[in-house]
């Protein structure tokens, strides 16, 4: 099964967003979702805290900022 990891923080709007799209696709196309929460002094909050929230598909980078349903489900079929 594919793992799907968010990163996101806490007062993101984008953040949430990108999780609800996230959530109605693994409905049809089931994925494990892993929601990383990122916050001041860890070590994924330097390299994403300008770029949020970045979406990674089976540890590869995917998407950042906003996430598009059928994109998502392209990659998601290709990994």
């Amino acid at each position: 099964m594919n793992l799907v990891e968010l990163y996101s923080k806490d007062d993101c709007p984008l953040c949430d967003v990108a999780r609800e799209v996230l959530v109605n696709i693994q409905q049809k196309y089931p994925f494990e979702l892993k929601i990383v929460k990122i916050h001041d002094g860890d070590p994924a909050y330097d390299r994403f805290k300008e770029r949020i929230p970045v979406i990674h598909i089976n540890g590869k980078f995917a998407f950042q900022y906003k996430v598009s349903e059928h994109d998502f489900i392209t990659k998601l079929q290709t990994a």
